[in-house]
């Protein structure tokens, strides 16, 4: 059983074979994948030791005080919160050892190909068909809101493969090579003035059925893997005390005594103290994670980062006053992740609107929590048994 002192032991023997201040960075990054050290409740081989996720924090605060480099979770993220989980729990062997290692070292992004024009909030109602060729899959749609599309070497992508069943049960789940001919990318501007977000169209896209993740009409239970994920990696995201969104607010109130008014005070405590009560939530639900794939409570802890994050960054703008209606720059740009905390307060303001939209609208989760974590009656479902080729669209 690998504990922490066994960790720490590995950590100091990487750090010495591998002295970051001398090493090039990818290749410290795969020699800590090799080690087992990427993430180690993996299994071995594939970048971890099967030992409690928990003790992934050993390792990091070692590598940390170490000066050694990170393998920058934020640019990766989908990769590392979405792909990699869904992969690891069904992917075949090959694909495993082909897709981890990169994605974990950042030589490959990549991005999810699952909203669609016509099927966001009811994502199950996606039309974008892959039909078989021999050996291949034909895709043939159009997918939306794609952040990293322009950055992106792989995707997860869900497409239909049986229009005759109900539209659950017909998705297929593949891997999508995102420089393979027909699949073309198109940015999307958003109210910041930049394309983070892209749409993607995919035209006679060939995808081998070796790049298929699950069974096929199976895509649906896989896909539940990846979005359980994308809620935890969004809303639990591991912080410390005034870390996110909040930190800003509260060395601006410290440093700016002339903006205080008693209004602002009491709306500031009572965020901060929401903040600090999602924070050690968010610490709550990853200890739980210990135990296996994370549940539906994600949706909870994502709903209420949404929630936060845009009354926090409204509360900030009212505190800064007329320097809170400044933006820095509405150049169109194509950026490489998304920074809250590096940026000013109308980025910040600006971009939290899109929190309740990505990664599951709030209307959603608010039925997923409804439903599935507090036992509620379920909304009646008329489409359930039939098959989407006779669905109103």
């Amino acid at each position: 059983m690998t504990d922490a002192e066994e960790l720490r032991r590995r950590t100091n023997e990487l750090l010495a074979a591998y002295p970051p201040a001398t090493t090039d960075r990818l290749d410290f990054l795969r020699a800590r994948f090799d080690a087992g050290l990427a993430w180690v409740h993996y299994p071995e081989g594939l970048g971890g030791l099967g030992a409690p996720r928990s003790l992934q924090a050993v390792v990091d605060e070692e590598l940390a005080a170490a000066g050694a480099p990170d393998n920058d979770p934020r640019r990766i993220g989908i990769g590392l919160g979405m792909a990699a989980p869904t992969v690891l729990r069904y992917g075949t062997d090959e694909q495993k050892a082909r897709f981890l290692r990169p994605l974990w070292t950042g030589e490959e992004v990549w991005c999810q190909l699952f909203s669609e024009p016509g099927a966001g909030s009811d994502l199950a109602a996606l039309g974008t068909r892959a039909v078989r060729d021999g050996e291949d899959w034909v895709v043939d749609g159009q997918k939306v809101w794609t952040s990293s599309a322009h950055l992106a070497r792989w995707a997860i992508l869900i497409a239909r493969t049986d229009p005759d069943a109900p539209k659950h049960a017909g998705i297929t789940y593949f891997i999508c090579d995102m420089t393979d001919p027909g699949v073309e990318v198109r940015p999307l501007r958003q109210i910041t003035g930049e394309a983070e977000f892209n749409e993607v169209f995919l035209t006679g896209v060939r995808i081998p059925d070796s790049r298929r993740l699950g069974e096929v009409g199976d895509g649906w239970r896989v896909a539940q893997t990846t979005l359980m994920n994308e809620r935890v990696s969004i809303g639990g995201m591991r912080l410390p005390r005034e870390g996110g969104m909040i930190g800003p607010v509260a060395k601006t109130w410290r440093e700016r005594p002339e903006l205080r008014t008693h209004d602002l005070h009491q709306r500031l405590l009572k965020l901060w103290v929401e903040a600090e009560v999602s924070r050690l939530t968010a610490e709550r639900l990853r200890q739980q994670l210990n135990a296996g794939q994370p549940g539906y409570e994600g949706s909870g802890m994502k709903l209420a980062f949404a929630r936060l994050n845009q009354e926090i960054s409204g509360l900030e703008v009212e505190l800064r006053g007329e320097e809170g209606l400044l933006y820095d720059d509405w150049t169109m740009r194509r950026p490489e992740l998304v920074d809250f905390t590096g940026r000013d307060a109308g980025y910040r303001y600006l971009r939290s609107k899109g929190n309740s939209i990505e990664g599951g609208t709030s209307e959603v989760l608010l039925n997923i929590v409804a439903e599935r974590v507090l036992g509620l009656p379920a909304e009646p479902r008329t489409d359930k048994d039939v098959p989407w080729k006779d669905l109103a669209r």
